[in-house]
Order: structure tokens, then C-alpha cells, then sequence
């Protein structure tokens, strides 16, 4: 091993000041559109962060976005279909019923962890919270609209990747 220390830990910021602030900007600018459109159309606009999330967390492409969203809307669904057998494995296990239905929808997603284009873990598990925390009934209509909100911020991280790749310019 060397002596020199290794600095490649050391934070430096990849754009001139001036080209973060901006950037910061755009995609301020898109989020709080995505907010406001997700809240003006009645739906929590913490729903349309989801999908936004779990935009960035993958290589940024329209294709991983399409990936990611599949992920994210069968996280929701496996939240409702967790959320029915909780309410049916709840009057016999009470609040015990908690452990084979985690295990159950832990392994699915785990074990789909390898299998492209279901991989997304990260998008599953937001799918999963966001059917949570809403706290609505398991239900299709549930599922349309947390699924849809969710793509809205998956489309609004898209938008904001492309607008700063075009700031950007060719590299």
C-alpha cells in the first residue's frame, strides 16, 4: 500500500457554482410543479416523492425509469394484498399476524431481487411504504391512484434529469 493518503473520499462538487445553483433550481422548480399538481389534483403530494425517489435510485434512464415504476406500482399492490391478509390473518394471530405477513412479502421481494425487470428493491419497498403510510383501503382504485401519483414522480425526476442533461451540454 501506498503513503500517500487517499483522498478520493474528499467531496468535490462536479459543477462550476454557478451550473449547481441552477441545476439545484431546475429540478426545485420541477418538484415543486409535481407537488402542486399532485396536491391540486387531490392526491398527497408525498406520494409523487415516492416515485421521485425511487427515480434516482437506479442509473438514470427513461427505460430504468419504465423499470422502476413497474416496481414501485407492484409494491403497492403487494401492500394491499398484505394489508387483506393482515385483516384476515389479524381475528385469529392479533397483532402477531405482523410476522408471516412481512416474512412473506420480504422474501417475494427479495427473491426478485435477481430477476430483471423486477430488481428494484429500493422501488418495491417505497411501493410497500407509500401503500402504508396512505393508510386507504386495499383496493384497485387504492392502488390506481398511489401507482399513478407515484409515476408522476417518477416522470417529474425523468424531466428533471433530461433539463439538467441538456444544461449540461455534451460531454
Amino acid at each position: 500500500m501506498s503513503n500517500e493518503t487517499d483522498k478520493s473520499f474528499i467531496w468535490k462538487p462536479a459543477l462550476p457554482a454557478a451550473a449547481s445553483i441552477i441545476f439545484t433550481g431546475v429540478a426545485a422548480i420541477i418538484a415543486a410543479g409535481a407537488a402542486f399538481g399532485a396536491l391540486h389534483l387531490g392526491f398527497a403530494p408525498w406520494v409523487m416523492f415516492v416515485g421521485w425517489v425511487a427515480y434516482f435510485v437506479r442509473p438514470i434512464s427513461a427505460v430504468q425509469g419504465l423499470k422502476t415504476g413497474l416496481c414501485v406500482w407492484l409494491g403497492v399492490a403487494m401492500g394491499a394484498v398484505a394489508a387483506l391478509a393482515l385483516g384476515f390473518l389479524g381475528p385469529m394471530l392479533g397483532h402477531a399476524a405482523i410476522l408471516p405477513v412481512v416474512f412473506v412479502v420480504a422474501c417475494v421481494v427479495l427473491a426478485l431481487r435477481s430477476a430483471p425487470p423486477f430488481d428494484n428493491v429500493v422501488a418495491w419497498f417505497l411501493g410497500l411504504i407509500a401503500f402504508f403510510a396512505s393508510h386507504l383501503p386495499p383496493s384497485l382504485l387504492s392502488i390506481a391512484e398511489l401507482g399513478a401519483v407515484a409515476s408522476g414522480g417518477i416522470l417529474a425526476g425523468w424531466i428533471a434529469q433530461r433539463l439538467q442533461a441538456r444544461l449540461a451540454g455534451p460531454h
